[in-house]
């Protein structure tokens, strides 16, 4: 290999390992805190939680989003309390 093809490799190297880097929050706030998503589920799993994915209007989702702000909820919370509420209701 000559010397340049040694730099160019040496370049895509550094190069992707800053790539690889998590994104800190807005003004490096929470950038000590490494998200690890094998935890996440775990935790998730403990508190017997499931993941569920459906497709929902776009309107419906801004309501859903303007609620979860307004009642100061997470949007899982919010949903699941939702749901709740309108299955007692049948």
């Amino acid at each position: 290999m000559k010397k340049t093809d040694l730099e160019k490799n040496k370049a895509k190297q550094i190069v992707s390992s800053m790539r690889g880097g998590a994104t800190p929050d807005r003004y490096g706030q929470g950038a000590a805190t490494a998200f690890d998503k094998r935890e996440q589920r775990k935790r998730d799993q403990a508190l017997g939680l499931v993941p569920f994915a459906c497709k929902l209007d776009s309107e419906l989702i801004a309501q859903l989003h303007a609620a979860a702000t307004e009642q100061a909820l997470p949007m899982n919370e919010l949903v699941a309390a939702l749901l709740r509420k309108g299955l007692a209701n049948n």
